[in-house]
């Protein structure tokens, strides 16, 4: 197993934000952990990535202990973190950006490499090299940030909301890339995402955050077929029409 979260807990001074959560990726897998606003999705990414330190729990990264390390030492071992909004520098060029993820790599001909990669999966990106990443748009520098942070060699990639104020026409291309990712490069990903019905299509293995915790966990197709939650995620379901008997907001969610 390439990353191992058991029993974790992170706290924001007396409100416990993630309580006991329980997860694991496997090597090549695309992992899609889905929830509303406030069930604690980025704070788990956060917590992995070394943002924030953990109250208790381990987090086990290829068989050792992350949790509680420093951010640019769990980047070091491989586990890289696409922040929530970008995040690009918007006065470097767009090279220059990517530049700034592979800082850490000697490996310069590896690097010229997987730069050459990254243009493959994003032309565009290749078409505004010497563009200040601050002109781009919304779609682009999302690019321009899973290019970086792939520049940085990641052996398991975490993904926080990249369809966050994209198109659904972006959003799909974006998840596309993401699993040529995988396919081509065997990089497992984490992604936490709102837009459960792309997120699920994409990925392997998902699970349900709610409050702070892991509500139900099954493969993506698995989750998907599951009534209530294609009545809670994906706006489907049957037995919801217009008569009002078993709205969901009324019924007994099964994954609880």
């Amino acid at each position: 197993m390439m990353l191992d979260v058991q029993n974790l807990e992170t706290w924001y001074g007396p409100i416990a934000a993630m309580k006991g959560v329980n997860l694991s990726v496997a090597e090549g897998r695309i992992v899609a952990v889905l929830g509303a606003n406030g069930a604690g999705k980025t704070t788990l990414l956060n917590t992995l990535a070394g943002v924030i330190d953990p109250f208790k729990g381990k987090a086990l990264f290829q068989g050792a202990e992350v949790q509680g390390l420093d951010a640019d030492e769990v980047a070091r071992r491989g586990l890289v973190l696409v922040p929530e909004g970008r995040h690009v520098y918007p006065f470097l060029s767009v090279r220059d950006n990517l530049m700034m993820g592979a800082y850490a790599r000697k490996d310069r001909d590896a690097v010229a490499r997987d730069i050459a990669r990254v243009q493959e999966w994003f032309p565009r990106l290749k078409e505004r090299d010497s563009q200040h990443a601050g002109l781009l748009s919304g779609g682009e520098q999302q690019m321009v940030a899973i290019a970086r942070a792939y520049l940085s060699a990641p052996k398991l990639l975490m993904l926080d909301e990249p369809s966050l104020g994209l198109s659904p026409m972006l959003t799909t291309e974006i998840f596309g890339i993401i699993r040529r990712i995988r396919d081509e490069t065997g990089t497992a990903v984490l992604v936490v995402e709102q837009n459960a019905a792309v997120a699920l299509a994409h990925g392997d293995d998902g699970y349900i955050m709610e409050l702070g915790r892991i509500v139900a966990a099954d493969s993506c197709a698995a989750l998907t077929r599951k009534e209530d939650i294609r009545e809670a995620y994906l706006g489907g379901g049957g037995g919801y029409g217009l008569s009002g008997t078993a709205q969901r907001w009324k019924r007994r969610k099964t994954w609880r």
